[in-house]
């Protein structure tokens, strides 16, 4: 939090003390830092300026409007996973040709409305959506672009419950069985196969299951390549962690110089969906203290936004 900070005994946020915040508003209330957020975007985005990339902000992190609305401003994309975030990034003033769709569990009306607001990509996770999307796209008398989410089956090293990377988990198709699912995908005559999309887990602090992953999948790419699959887009998802406590994350520098080197003479468009590593430390609550209690074991604090 690079613009959160005490004078004497009052925190502020930037130049403002929180306590006139409160006063202000009244609690409870989030509170953002714009100095912390556009820090940390830039630190991110500028990591990887010297490729092509896209930086597609994961709305599940953060959907307030005014946060989507900054990093539009910045010339973010978005990563949704609803129609409701769809419509969050668009009202937000995004792009809509940087907006990439991922998430398992589309239904047919939220794919219709991203195909008519013209967003850049799908990220397709089983072959019953792929299907459902042709389908809904031939209605509408288009074509969709689409990644096929592929599990690497790399071990990301965090907690098991934000571990998306591995065979047993519910996310992307085995990568193993990915090139018949794009074979048959490139059949269908209302999508347009551009890409890959990969993404192994959240709040990640080793750089090694990522490059692990990204080998993995180019290795893939190869293979989709030579049977005549043309891809585009390279999408690594997002990820990377943050300080909760005792960790030591890498800085989206070191992240970069670890991706790009396995990108050395590539024509692909890299796609990056960070998260938490922006917003998670940019921002507070505030709450007022209504009571204390003390027992024999412990002492409560009774807050307003309890």
């Amino acid at each position: 939090m690079h613009h959160f900070h005490y004078k004497g005994q009052d925190l502020y946020c930037e130049q403002v003390p929180i306590s006139e915040v409160a006063q202000e508003v009244g609690t409870p209330f989030y509170l953002y830092s714009h100095a912390t957020l556009k820090q940390h975007y830039t630190a991110f985005d500028s990591a990887f300026k010297d490729i092509r990339h896209l930086t597609c902000f994961s709305v599940k992190s953060n959907s307030n409007l005014a946060i989507l609305r900054l990093f539009a401003s910045q010339g973010s994309g978005m990563d949704i996973v609803s129609g409701g975030e769809l419509y969050r990034a668009l009202k937000a003033g995004v792009e809509p040709e940087k907006i990439v769709y991922s998430g398992v569990g589309k239904r047919s009306e939220d794919l219709e409305y991203a195909l008519e607001s013209g967003i850049l990509m799908f990220n397709v996770e089983s072959t019953q959506e792929i299907q459902r999307l042709n389908e809904v796209a031939g209605s509408l008398g288009k074509k969709a672009r689409i990644a096929i989410r592929v599990n690497p089956d790399v071990d990301p090293g965090t907690h098991p419950y934000i571990a998306t990377g591995m065979r047993e988990n519910k996310f992307g198709i085995d990568i193993s069985e990915a090139l018949e699912h794009y074979m048959a995908a490139a059949g269908m005559k209302n999508l347009l196969v551009s890409g890959v999309s990969c993404h192994i887990g959240s709040q990640l602090t080793e750089l090694s299951p990522f490059v692990d992953a990204l080998r993995r999948v180019k290795e893939l790419i190869r293979k989709l390549n030579g049977a005549g699959i043309r891809i585009d887009y390279l999408d690594l998802g997002g990820g990377l962690g943050i300080t909760y406590r005792d960790e030591a994350p890498p800085h989206p520098k070191e992240y970069a110089n670890a991706i790009k080197p396995e990108l050395t003479g590539s024509q692909l468009t890299l796609i990056l969906e960070p998260g938490r590593v922006i917003v998670g430390n940019a921002g507070i609550l505030v709450t007022t203290v209504l009571y204390t209690k003390t027992t024999s074991q412990k002492t409560f604090i009774i807050v307003d936004a309890a």
